[in-house]
């Protein structure tokens, strides 16, 4: 498709959404005078975009450093587990598919009560709290951290042992004639050029990873969905919140899905199509790309 089918397709989709909002202000409008009638009030919505509260930008900001340093966090991991999932040394295979086994294979709900709540109380580990400076992180912001990191190494685990593998073994022949070690071979040969198999899904993962910081509402942590679930059970206004909610998510997924476009066309320079490498912004948010299914052939959520 263009991108003007793509732009009409996307018009459309937010035409359908406004109607449907305006359905249900119309509906809820008139049923105002009934007994026990749920009332719109729309400056909770607006002011929560236009004039946010400084309870709802320190959410904001704790949502993206969450986001960024448990998807760092996940990235490093993630190398070191493709490393020892093909290594030849096989307690290291045994160790990197036992963690990739483990932390793909049950819920991260699961993973956060019991890696949190399940250790501290059984007293096999104690969270602590630990201080940068003039930032204080309370244990369980850390542990929040912590958790969606190892999750997330666990999925990019498999998508950087699948963009090392798309790299021609030619190269690592080459690298190793000319007496270079593996640690070179792999920091100067294979990984920057699996770099631009990796990022397309490594940025798939880090959307998911913004969205991903709600289920930190287990913990009690204080970012974008629990603020707005704990000012809906003040105000009792969870439609106009839950919606500012919703806005503030996808503001921040749209932002990264323009920062996401222009590093995969920075990897793509010199390489052949690299005017039309990975797909834009529009394609990203509107509608299903080839790279969704790359992300999920590549061991992607």
């Amino acid at each position: 498709m263009t991108a003007a089918t793509f732009l009409r397709i996307g018009t459309r989709r937010a035409q359908l959404v406004g109607c449907l909002l305006l359905v249900a202000l119309v509906v809820s409008g008139c049923s105002g005078g009934g007994q026990g009638a749920y009332i719109i009030r729309p400056h909770y919505f607006w002011d929560s975009l236009l004039s946010p509260s400084p309870t709802i930008v320190n959410a904001i900001g704790l949502t993206l450093g969450i986001s960024v340093v448990a998807q760092f966090i996940g990235v490093v991991l993630g190398v070191f587990a493709a490393m020892g999932k093909m290594a030849r040394f096989v307690p290291f295979r045994i160790v990197a598919n036992f963690y990739i086994w483990i932390f793909r294979g049950t819920p991260l709900l699961v993973q956060l009560s019991f890696l949190f709540f399940g250790l501290q109380t059984a007293r096999v580990f104690m969270w602590p709290s630990v201080v940068f400076g003039p930032i204080d992180i309370l244990p369980e912001i850390l542990a929040g951290i912590v958790i969606l990191g190892v999750n997330e190494g666990a999925y990019m685990a498999e998508i950087v042992r699948a963009g090392i593998m798309a790299v021609d073994p030619g190269q690592t022949e080459a690298a190793k004639s000319l007496g270079m070690t593996f640690r070179l071979t792999m920091t100067r040969i294979v990984l920057p050029q699996a770099a631009r198999v990796i990022i397309p899904p490594l940025g798939n993962e880090f959307n998911n990873m913004l969205k991903t910081t709600s289920l930190l509402s287990a913990l009690s942590i204080f970012e974008l969905y629990t603020t707005f679930s704990n000012l809906s059970a003040v105000s009792f206004a969870p439609f106009e919140l839950f919606g500012a909610c919703a806005i503030w998510y996808l503001l921040l997924t749209t932002l990264w899905g323009f920062v996401q476009s222009w590093i995969e066309r920075k990897f793509a320079k010199g390489t052949v199509g690299s005017q039309t490498q990975g797909p834009g912004w529009r394609m990203r948010l509107m509608g299903r790309t080839s790279f969704d299914a790359d992300a999920r052939s590549l061991g992607g959520h």
